[in-house]
């Protein structure tokens, strides 16, 4: 009985306990790494619930289910994500190195859907966004991928009227617009702005990479070689791919920081939210970020203009040079009897003010097994204040006393709105996979301008002009199909699919007294001769086939048909192959023929603007090609760009921790589209009387034209390196990132005419091919250090930009400004598994490039010119970050 009675009681325990453990199941464990070391911060999540927590100092951490054996998902970055059913209430879970992510499976290069960025025949770089920005010293896409992707420059423009506002950017030394974008695989839309103030990408049109949040970004794909046969127009130096978050959970993060000159500050707020949806894969992401920047001066002196009463309470301008002492001649309380302040006689020349305010978000919800619905967008809204140059109280043909009798710097103030909206559905039909969207995307770029006056309306000019805007809407309709064959050879995919794309672009002008009688100063507003409403469509197909013909022998062939219907059709195509010599060692290359179509920007973008000509501030126009004065020039009609592109790489990977990647590129582009000098003076600068006289017929003293006049050549070589070690409970990452890259113009010019017949250094002249020659680093590299131990995170990069050399900006001789190395540093510390402190310094040592010569400064005031780095110098920075 006492027997019977035992087995009933351990019964009743047993089973009470069970439906106690099946109601609430707590699960205890550790992580721990490949070589047995605890790991902290290890997020453990319940699967088909939001239920998680993260792992301790010890690698501990205690969980809830419901389900007697639930499937644990555990990640941290570095390491492989490990699916783990535990049937146990306490348990250990190993995870695997994971070498740098370099296994991680990319969308651009390969149509191939299981192709990793190290299995791909063309050179691909994935930057990991969203693992990097806490500790990252920038905070923009575009100076992310300048310390990260080594042939990739950009850098901030001083007094260029829109150009200050929306940074044009290159890859492997191309233009602005010869990088083809895309967001979550889906072409993105360009910029409205015209690049045309004689800065890198002079005469293109650009993306605007600073339009997405980077706290909205996962990670980034660089694709860096010819893909125009795959992707189509824009894509001859590459594809950058942005791919959105889709991550559960909340991110916030607050960074201030300020340069070592007290200016420059910069405030930036982003929140990050992702929920799951459904239990099948589903999501929705959402992103909200404010940036702020304040300007920066990097003028010579910040007081050049001297107050002066020797004749008659007169005021004269004039440069007190080096001579710092000079200026005690400043009368402080004089200058307050006249409600004035040194300010007023301040010469501006940095980095222009910009506030950003954004949102952006990332959706998926699948339907059933075989359908998926998805959808990303966002808004961009960005105001601007930037400089034009200062009118001196002497330029008597430019100022209005009356209104400044002590001269004016204008300021262009800027609205820039950027909307965009992607959504489409995914099926699955057996193998096949079927994927349509629709992606469309807006830029509007709105013109102010203040601190200025019309000289033509005397006193009764206002010193505030709407000028007029701009916009672009671009709206791309696609159709892919794709399948994997994995009994054919080792592996073949087959895709293929259409495109069909509108584009609209608008000019639209400002008030009266904006351009009348040649408008405000630095930058008339754009009147109704220079109105424009056009638009194009296009359609496109294609066809891509990767095969793995043997386990060590990749192949690729794709062929694309794109016909146009403002300038025609083009076929291009591309022949790629990867071929493994041995396991950690291989060979790929690729050649290609590409093309751009010219935008409609480039077609029919005109204004009239002040410019520094020969050492003279005249009006100078950009004219239509199909413009009357055009034709009276015999100015050529616009076609494509065709390129054909070669590469050739290794692969090699001595040990799993060891990855080294080298890629030699060659481009060559026919036809490529420039912005023509200023045409109006000859090769001394004399006025040449024809033209004088043909100009001043559009109210203008000089004109440009955008015309195919040049072919260039561009080598070059990426090398990437990567290491990985454990560093006793710590892990140590060595990177080495290096681009050499030469562009070279031809000497002889394409359809120049005839009443520029020895005139090609006007047309096309040295300071325009020093743009495309030297004007981005020969020479790149950075080499980095990243250490993390416990809550701790160490970075150290140098980064050196190499030698530029500048000719004739705006007038003058040529100089070379020497390579220089950048130093970024961060500190950061874990305070909690979820608060985290960062402090840091990009360019930590103030290095600037070289102080320009006299002869290419403007009235002595440049004293740097915004090349390799920027003129910003040192800046520093804390940041706090949040997740949960």
């Amino acid at each position: 009985m006492r027997k019977k009675l035992k087995i009933a009681i351990t019964a009743i325990f047993t089973l009470s306990s069970t439906l106690f453990f099946a109601q609430s199941h707590e699960i205890k464990g550790t992580i721990i790494s490949d070589n047995g070391n605890p790991l902290e911060f290890a997020t453990i999540l319940v699967k088909g619930t939001q239920t998680s927590t993260t792992s301790d100092a010890l690698g501990k951490f205690t969980i809830t289910a419901s389900n007697n054996t639930p499937t644990l998902i555990v990640s941290l970055f570095g390491y492989q994500t490990k699916e783990v059913v535990a049937k146990d209430p306490v348990i250990e879970v190993q995870l695997l190195f994971e070498s740098n992510s370099l296994d991680e499976i990319v969308v651009v290069g390969s149509r191939n859907p299981n192709k990793s960025k190290l299995e791909t025949a063309v050179p691909v770089d994935v930057v990991n966004l969203a693992k990097i920005r806490n500790t990252s010293p920038q905070t923009t896409t575009n100076d992310i991928l300048t310390y990260l992707i080594p042939s990739f420059n950009s850098n901030r423009q001083s007094s260029a009227d829109g150009t200050e506002h929306i940074d044009p950017a290159s890859l492997r030394g191309l233009g602005p617009d010869q990088v083809l974008v895309l967001v979550n695989g889906k072409r993105r839309h360009t910029t409205s702005l015209v690049n045309y103030q004689n800065t890198v990408g002079n005469g293109s049109v650009g993306t605007d990479l600073s339009a997405i949040p980077a706290s909205a970004i996962k990670r980034i794909e660089v694709l860096r070689d010819g893909a125009a046969a795959q992707y189509g127009s824009d894509a001859i130096a590459g594809v950058i791919n942005l791919v959105l978050k889709d991550n559960a959970g909340l991110e916030a993060n607050a960074t201030y920081g300020s340069t070592s000159r007290n200016d420059g500050q910069t405030t930036n707020i982003n929140l990050n939210y992702g929920s799951k949806i459904g239990n099948n894969g589903g999501f929705i992401n959402v992103t909200a970020e404010f940036n702020d920047r304040q300007k920066t001066n990097r003028s010579k002196n910040h007081n050049l203009i001297i107050f002066d009463q020797s004749a008659n309470n007169n005021y004269f301008a004039y440069d007190f040079a080096d001579d710092p002492a000079q200026s005690r001649q400043f009368d402080d309380n004089l200058l307050a009897q006249n409600g004035l302040k040194r300010d007023d006689f301040n010469f501006q020349i940095g980095d222009a003010k910009i506030q950003n305010i954004q949102g952006f978000f990332n959706a998926a919800i699948p339907l059933n097994d075989q359908i998926e619905f998805y959808a990303s967008g966002g808004v961009s809204h960005r105001t601007g204040t930037g400089y034009g140059f200062r009118r001196l109280p002497s330029e008597t043909e430019s100022v209005v006393a009356s209104l400044f009798p002590f001269g004016f710097q204008p300021e262009l103030n800027s609205v820039v709105t950027d909307l965009s909206s992607s959504f489409g559905f995914k099926f699955k039909f057996g193998e096949w996979k079927l994927d349509l969207s629709n992606t469309i995307g807006q830029n509007k770029f709105v013109y102010d301008v203040s601190n200025t006056n019309n000289f033509s309306l005397g006193d009764n000019s206002p010193t505030d002009f709407k000028a007029g805007n701009h916009s672009f809407l671009q709206n791309t309709v696609n159709a892919d199909a794709s399948r994997l064959y994995k009994d054919i050879f080792n592996g073949l995919n087959v895709a293929f699919g259409a495109e069909y794309r509108f584009e609209k672009y608008k000019i639209v002008p400002g008030e009266e007294a904006s351009y009348i009688d040649g408008g405000a100063q630095s930058f008339p507003g754009f009147s109704p001769l220079n109105e424009v409403d056009k638009n194009r469509n296009s359609v496109g197909v294609y066809a891509d086939v990767e095969a793995d013909i043997t386990e060590k022998f990749l192949v690729g062939v794709a062929g694309r048909y794109e016909d146009y219907s403002d300038f025609g059709n083009t076929i291009n195509g591309k022949l790629s192959a990867r071929y493994k010599i041995l396991d950690n060692l291989s060979v790929r290359g690729a050649v290609s023929t590409g093309f751009r179509a010219p935008s409609l920007h480039q077609q029919y973008f005109n204004n009239i603007g002040t410019d520094v000509v020969d050492g003279q501030i005249l009006n100078s126009g950009i004219f239509r090609n199909d413009s009357e004065v055009a034709q009276q020039l015999g100015i050529p009609k616009l076609k494509e760009e065709t390129s054909r592109n070669y590469s050739f790489g290794i692969m090699y990977s001595p040990t799993k921790q060891l990855h080294i990647t080298a890629d030699y590129y060659h481009i060559r582009i026919d036809n490529r589209i420039i912005l023509t000098g200023n045409l109006g003076n000859d090769a001394f600068g004399e006025p040449v009387p024809e033209l004088r006289d043909l100009f001043a017929n559009y109210g203008v003293q000089t004109g440009r034209f955008f015309t195919n006049a040049i072919n260039t050549t561009t080598n070059g070589l990426d090398v990437v390196i990567d290491y990985d070690v454990n560093v006793g409970k710590g892990k140590m990452n060595f990177s080495l990132l290096y681009n050499y890259n030469d562009n070279k113009v031809d000497d002889q010019l394409n359809n120049i005419p005839a009443l520029f017949a020895g005139q090609e250094d006007v047309y096309y002249g040295p300071q325009e091919r020093s743009l495309i020659e030297t004007n981005t680093p020969k020479h790149k590299g950075t080499f980095a250090v990243n250490y993390s131990l416990d809550k701790w995170n160490f970075l150290l990069r140098n980064t050196y930009f190499g030698q530029v050399v500048r000719d004739g900006f705006p007038f003058g001789g040529i100089q070379k400004h020497d390579g220089k190395v950048v130093t970024d540093m961060t500190v950061a510390y874990k305070l909690t598994p979820k608060i985290q402190v960062a402090l840091g310094a990009n360019n930590l040592f103030d290095i600037f490039p070289d102080r320009q010569i006299y002869e290419n400064s403007y009235y002595n005031v440049f004293q740097y010119a915004p090349v390799q780095m920027g003129t910003t110098g040192a800046y520093y920075f804390g940041r706090l970050s949040f997740t949960l």
